[in-house]
């Protein structure tokens, strides 16, 4: 049996040929491993983008969290400072409010304490209002005050003088010198036993205005003032004087 001979140029050919597939099956080989390759590297850059994305969307909220937090806490601190500023007023307007009505009622009590005043400065009470005594016919008509002959007499009120001079100014000669004054009251305050009269009927005075000078003329045992609250101007209409001082803030 002769011996199977290959020729030469066929095993040539076949050498090439399964280098030619070999060749060919890395070459896909290797474009296949680009492509994973270059998927990857897309999957990746897609990965990056959308966590990218993520963080970019993450910030904005955040930011806009803060923002919004922010706004609300300026507008509660608006409204605190509202709130604050409405109760300083309001507490500016109550101490204003109070600091008016000291002030009223400080005004309204010096107004009080000057609207009446004793007639002499210095004296001692003696013959009180409704006493009985020698030295006169009824009941003691006014209070006397003890002060020496001279001693300054002024007007227990403000008003106008309606009977001035000796003879008690038409009561009768038990007072001396005598003045009356009429008040915006209704009542009449009267100044008697006078050493000097220094008012005329008609006079406007003032409280505290100097109206005559004490003395000791007319039923008189010694040098003081009669002083007479009426509600007429006329003998015979009096009050008690003290009690009447006292009631209007005078200290007798």
């Amino acid at each position: 049996m002769s011996q199977r001979v290959t020729p030469r140029f066929f095993r040539t050919s076949q050498i090439r040929t399964r280098a030619a597939v070999l060749a060919a099956g890395l070459g896909a080989s290797v474009v296949m491993g680009a492509g994973v390759a270059a998927a990857a590297d897309i999957t990746a850059a897609s990965g990056a983008a959308s966590a990218a994305s993520a963080v970019e969307a993450q910030a904005a909220a955040q930011a806009k969290a803060a923002k919004a937090q922010a706004a609300a806490q300026a507008k509660a601190a608006k409204a605190q400072a509202a709130k604050a500023e409405k109760a300083a007023k309001a507490q500016a307007a109550k101490a204003k409010k109070a600091a008016q009505a000291k002030k009223a009622a400080k005004a309204a009590a010096k107004k009080k304490a000057v609207s009446w005043i004793d007639p002499v400065k210095s004296y001692k009470l003696s013959a009180s209002f409704a006493a009985n005594g020698g030295m006169w016919a009824h009941k003691h008509s006014g209070q006397d005050y003890a002060v020496p002959t001279g001693t300054k007499v002024m007007a227990a009120h403000g008003g106008t003088v309606v009977k001035a001079g000796g003879n008690g100014a038409g009561d009768g000669p038990a007072y001396g010198n005598a003045v009356v004054i009429k008040h915006g009251n209704g009542k009449y305050s009267q100044y008697a036993h006078l050493s000097q009269v220094d008012v005329k009927i008609g006079q406007v005075v003032k409280t505290g205005q100097k109206i005559a000078l004490s003395g000791n003329t007319g039923n008189s045992s010694g040098p003081h003032l009669h002083f007479e609250i009426r509600t007429t101007p006329n003998y015979g209409s009096a009050v008690d004087p003290v009690k009447f001082l006292r009631a209007h803030g005078v200290t007798v």
